[in-house]
């Protein structure tokens, strides 16, 4: 193929491969236990596969309505008010997507203009900062800091300004497995009382909480629901996330800008995977439920496996990432150290530092804990063999 001849001026010019693609690909080539990249090691639930394949079937193979099947944003609903008291017009106010990904670069494209800041609190999922740059906003970082990663809600009101049009939060938190408690929604509350600020809530781990704690959603404080958008993940709470598929919940005047920009970025998304979700939604409640103890127990298997080593850590609060500190072992930079340990002793992670705007290194890894129990015991055995 002939070389390009023209001047490129690239418009994400610090974007190149995410981590993520490099570990797996590096774990893969070693044979190592990936456990970087935050997908399940298991299968869906048999039900769900069932009622997907049912819905096939039954000739739900052409394009779905643009805001998504009905059954579906109807059994988002109920859910939102079930668990969060909202009550969310599913014909107006909810919006099916191709994974939460889409529906937060959709969110953001429809709602920040040209000059617009953009509040990311860091270390941030590497999607935020890219979609609110090509909507022409200005992302304007507070960095939360190890070992708790707690807001600073007196450094985020100094850097809110006329020019602030979102602040973009995330709970439970990726990567560091923190949750948001019901003070941050009273000083969030403070924040944008009468402004013009919308939240932005990835809430995609919002039934993985654990230890007997609750998830905060700032759809359940009226305030922050008529002034926010909320994104879920179907991926993430059912063991798909090879599906792509989410939602975006919020006020009709919200999601009315939201869908002029969701029509023409994917139109709809799969519909006997909407079918399919909708039915085991209302048929199997107990899996929502019960999703919480689910992961708990896998954090607690791999947490135990590594009791004896030099890691330091908190244990998550939600997700299924755990962070480790391995200074004891080595002062070396988490990108390097995270590259040495794919190769030896054999087991894949994420290095903290990425997800940071600028380079800051705490020695600290993201292992996802969402793998059979036999994979995070051998994959404590073999990081426990680690020298000093």
């Amino acid at each position: 193929m002939p070389d390009f001849q023209h001047a490129l001026s690239s418009k994400l010019p610090r974007v190149e491969t995410t981590i993520f693609t490099v570990m797996s690909a590096l774990a893969r080539e070693t044979n190592a236990i990936n456990l970087s990249q935050g997908f399940p090691g298991f299968d869906a639930p048999e039900a769900l596969k069932e009622a997907v394949s049912e819905a096939i079937h039954d000739g739900m193979n052409q394009y779905a309505p643009m805001q998504g099947s009905l059954s579906l944003r109807e059994a988002v609903a109920q859910e939102q008010h079930r668990r969060n008291g909202v009550a969310y017009d599913p014909g107006s106010e909810v919006v099916i997507t191709a994974g939460a990904t889409q529906g937060i670069f959709t969110a953001i494209n429809a709602l920040v203009k040209e000059g617009d800041e953009v509040i990311l609190f860091t270390p941030a999922y590497d999607c935020y900062a890219p979609a609110v740059e090509l909507a022409g906003g200005n992302p304007i970082y507070v960095q939360l800091k190890a070992p708790d990663y707690r807001i600073d809600w007196v450094e985020v009101q100094k850097l809110v300004s006329r020019k602030t049009r979102m602040i973009l939060l995330n709970s439970p938190h990726n990567p560091t497995g923190t949750s948001i408690s019901s003070r941050d929604l009273d000083e969030l509350e403070k924040i944008i009382a009468g402004s013009n600020i919308i939240v932005l809530s990835d809430e995609v781990y919002e039934y993985i909480v654990f230890d007997g704690e609750k998830h905060h959603s700032c759809a359940s404080r009226p305030s922050l629901a008529a002034n926010s958008l909320i994104v879920g993940s179907f991926g993430k709470t059912f063991h798909v996330t090879g599906w792509k598929v989410g939602y975006v919940a919020g006020p009709k005047a919200l999601m009315s800008e939201f869908t002029k920009v969701h029509q023409y970025n994917v139109f709809c998304v799969n519909h006997p995977m909407q079918s399919g979700l909708a039915t085991f939604m209302t048929e199997h409640t107990d899996h929502l439920d019960q999703l919480g103890n689910f992961y708990e127990k896998k954090r607690d298997v791999f947490l135990t496996s590594l009791e004896g080593s030099k890691f330091k850590w908190t244990p998550a609060k939600g997700t299924y990432f755990q962070l480790l500190n391995y200074s004891a072992y080595s002062e070396s930079k988490d990108t390097d150290i995270a590259k040495e340990w794919t190769r030896t002793p054999g087991v894949a992670s994420i290095p903290v530092s990425v997800f940071y705007h600028s380079p800051i290194h705490e020695q600290v890894l993201r292992f996802c804990f969402a793998k059979p129990d036999e994979i995070l015991r051998k994959a404590g055995e073999l990081l426990c063999s680690i020298d000093s």
